[in-house]
């Protein structure tokens, strides 16, 4: 990808988790080294973003940065650092350590859609479930899922509009949702069930299952 960069965002304590996930191992590859790889694949340049007193010990890359105290702070080192060490990054994919089972079809179908003319392009996969809105145990709505997805990483920008849209120190859940604040424009693309995040000890059993060749 000439002009394109990749911030792997594993800067995360794991708190719900109960360990930083990112650097367990899946199949006996750390998750956020399955995450640099398949970035470095499509990438000219990766910047890990990693917590506060870690060391980069895994694949090479541009630079090992220290997140911020969320998500959007982490993401906004990991660019800075990006565009410090090429000014002319054009394309910049954000992808997350915890979703270890990306391949590489997602990675081209968003940078192909920024490529196009979008300002952001995001993997999402059609709401199946019925969702339902709660105010502790108690189900106040049910809401109509038409038109609802759920988004994935990796995420490509042009590396102006996110640059911006991180400019006022915004926060939220993905970048994608800054760029779209902005007023910028977001597409999304056909996700893949099998690129599910890693939230608990079961999606890992989950992923490692996936990873076993079927019998012939």
């Amino acid at each position: 990808m000439p002009g394109g960069g990749a911030v792997v965002v594993a800067a995360g304590r794991g708190d719900r988790f109960g360990a930083a996930k990112q650097f367990l191992t899946l199949d006996g590859t750390r998750l956020v080294d399955r995450a640099v790889a398949a970035c470095a694949a499509v990438a000219d340049a990766v910047v890990v973003v990693l917590p506060a007193g870690a060391t980069w010990d895994g694949p090479p890359v541009a630079a090992p940065v220290v997140g911020g105290a969320t998500r959007s702070a982490s993401v906004r080192a990991g660019l800075d650092a990006l565009v410090a060490l090429d000014p002319a990054t054009e394309i910049v994919i954000v992808h997350d350590a915890a979703r270890p089972l990306a391949g590489r079809a997602l990675f081209d179908a968003v940078v192909a859609a920024v490529r196009d003319g979008a300002d952001a392009a995001v993997p999402a996969l059609p709401v199946a479930d019925t969702i339902k809105r709660v105010e502790g145990h108690r189900v106040v709505a049910t809401l109509d899922r038409t038109g609802l997805v759920a988004v994935q990483t990796p995420q490509a920008f042009r590396t102006a509009a996110l640059r911006a849209a991180h400019a006022a120190d915004g926060e939220a859940t993905d970048d994608a949702a800054l760029v779209e604040a902005h007023g910028g424009a977001v597409v999304w693309v056909p996700g893949s069930p099998r690129n599910f995040k890693i939230t608990d000890p079961a999606d890992l059993d989950r992923a490692a299952a996936l990873l076993v060749p079927e019998p012939h």
